[in-house]
């Protein structure tokens, strides 16, 4: 049976909030003019959501970061401690799938009125920041330069090259393959000699150190063997066929980008107790400062999967972001329901195009919108390794202008060596986007120790900061704060079309614009466009 709100939601404007348990499916009629955000950030680009948009979030974090969170342009807000499936007909919202109460607030008038009305109630934040490095100085992930090929001289010599090309030190992020197999946390003895005295190395240059790490146990290791008795695996339905043993399952396989793994089972205070101790490990015995969390996505946890203790594959998802806490150094690229936290979130790799270039400031924005205040860009000019194994057919501007849209974001993240794919007139370019970041770095830690106070978003998509003035559907630039409005080029085009908001604004050029205006402006290779709002 379909249950129709139109009543209720006029009930709940004037209430506030509404609390509903659903078991079958809910419909609520879209307002005019009013559009939809929310759920999954790698959806982004095609929000606001359009008719005939579907998405069912049920073991699905879409490769990316995702909230059971619907906002509207309207002031109103869904949301479900447990996910749901919703589509866009019509002038309707269908919701089904619903496994636990929905609320429906629709006690605002705008977009962030409703996300900060959600965000106090739902996923508040605890006024703690992520490491401060992260967001001061760039950040270099060894992964386009050296993928599977991790090892102590080339990363020294990344690291070196770092800074004899003029670039500042910051986070340094070792990539997959340091160890001899998945589960295993030591440093495989034919690529690094000296794994500490590497990472001492890296100190003394100026860097603190990430590790990549992730969820999998390579199978039929010692490591596997040891997890397995100890009840730290996720498991499979499947039985052992002729075996006499009380414990007859077998050990959940789950295929991934490397292959096929088993997975930690964090329902297990064992494992979790096991994982942590690890990583604990590994920064006391190699010096490391921190992790880079990969994997955890929901689609890697089957839903007929068993575990210690019964979990959906969201939470499992969520249950690995948990672990990031401890570190203050972490970076995560999937994550379920942790809107508020101070956990990095990268959005996920890009390829070198400039199709996904565009959808930097949608991904980024919507991340915001669901909590995730503190999330860096993908690595510049994109993180798909397979792009770069060619230079001939790298586009040198959209590395710059790559560069140029991370450059205000709240970090930004160097992995392709620039040095090494740019000419010298296009290698200046890019720096000098580094230096601007470096000139408005102050103003974005202010906003980061902001944030983590009140839980806005550091980066916010135009509407949030000027609603109601047409800004639902812009996403070729955004708002750093309330105080900066950022421009990237993000075509072949030198030039730039410009929709000021209300208010006197100048750009990085000095030049005095009185909005609403709407300007198109040439932009050499060069320039990343920045309008200060100097009277609303």
């Amino acid at each position: 049976m379909t249950k129709f709100f139109n009543c209720t939601l006029l009930l709940l404007s004037l209430i506030g909030a509404g609390i509903t348990k659903l078991d079958a499916q809910t419909s609520l009629t879209i307002r005019k003019g009013e559009k939809w955000f929310g759920a999954a950030v790698n959806e982004g680009h095609l929000m606001p959501f359009r008719e005939g948009h579907t998405l069912d979030i049920h073991g699905n974090t879409v490769g990316n970061q995702a909230s059971p969170l619907l906002i509207s342009t309207a002031g109103r807000y869904i949301w479900s401690e447990e996910p749901f499936r919703f589509t866009f007909e019509k002038n309707k919202l269908v919701i089904d799938r619903t496994e636990s109460a929905l609320t429906i607030d629709s006690s605002q008038k705008n977009l962030p009125q409703a996300f900060e009305n959600a965000s106090k109630r739902f996923f508040p934040s605890p006024n703690v920041l992520p490491d401060t490095l992260l967001f001061t100085k760039p950040q270099y992930n060894t992964w386009i330069e050296l993928v599977y090929n991790q090892n102590q001289a080339d990363i020294l010599a990344y690291a070196h090259s770092i800074i004899n090309n003029g670039f500042p030190p910051g986070v340094i992020m070792i990539d997959d393959n340091w160890a001899d197999y998945y589960g295993r946390f030591d440093f495989r003895k034919d690529r690094f000699g000296n794994a500490a005295g590497m990472v001492d190395s890296l100190h003394q240059l100026g860097f603190k150190v990430m590790l990549w790490i992730s969820p999998f146990v390579s199978p039929d290791t010692d490591v596997f063997r040891e997890l397995l008795e100890k009840k730290c695996l996720l498991m499979s339905k499947e039985v052992n066929v002729g075996i006499s043993q009380p414990e007859t399952q077998k050990p959940a396989i789950i295929s991934w980008w490397n292959g096929y793994s088993a997975v930690l089972d964090f329902t297990n205070p064992a494992a979790k107790m096991w994982f942590e101790g690890k990583l604990e490990y590994m920064m006391k015995t190699y010096h490391l400062d921190g992790f880079k969390f990969d994997a955890g996505d929901a689609e890697f946890y089957p839903a007929d999967a068993v575990s210690f203790s019964k979990a959906s594959p969201n939470e499992h998802s969520r249950l690995w972001g948990e672990i990031g806490l401890k570190f203050p150094l972490n970076e995560y690229r999937a994550m379920w329901k942790m809107g508020g936290q101070p956990l990095v979130q990268r959005l996920r790799d890009k390829q070198h195009t400039w199709v996904d270039l565009q959808k930097l400031i949608p991904h980024i924005t919507v991340a915001g919108l669901l909590g995730y205040q503190f999330t860096c860009p993908d690595m510049i000019g994109g993180g798909e390794f397979g792009s770069f194994r060619d230079k001939g057919v790298l586009d040198e501007e959209l590395i710059v202008r790559s560069a140029q849209c991370s450059a205000l974001m709240p970090m930004m993240q160097f992995s392709v060596a620039p040095w090494r794919v740019l000419n010298q007139t296009n290698l200046k370019a890019l720096k000098q986007a580094v230096d601007l970041r470096m000139k408005y770095t102050p103003y974005i830690l202010e906003l980061a120790k902001a944030s983590a106070l009140s839980g806005k978003p550091m980066v916010r998509n135009m509407e949030y900061q000027f609603p109601n003035q047409g800004f639902a559907d812009e996403k070729g630039q955004f708002m750093l704060g309330d105080r900066y409005l950022i421009a990237p080029v993000l075509s072949k085009e030198h030039r730039k079309t410009v929709a000021l908001p209300k208010g006197r604004w100048k750009d990085d050029l000095g030049k005095i614009f009185n909005g609403p205006l709407k300007i198109e402006t040439p932009v050499s290779l060069e320039r990343l466009p920045v309008y200060e709002l100097v009277k609303p």
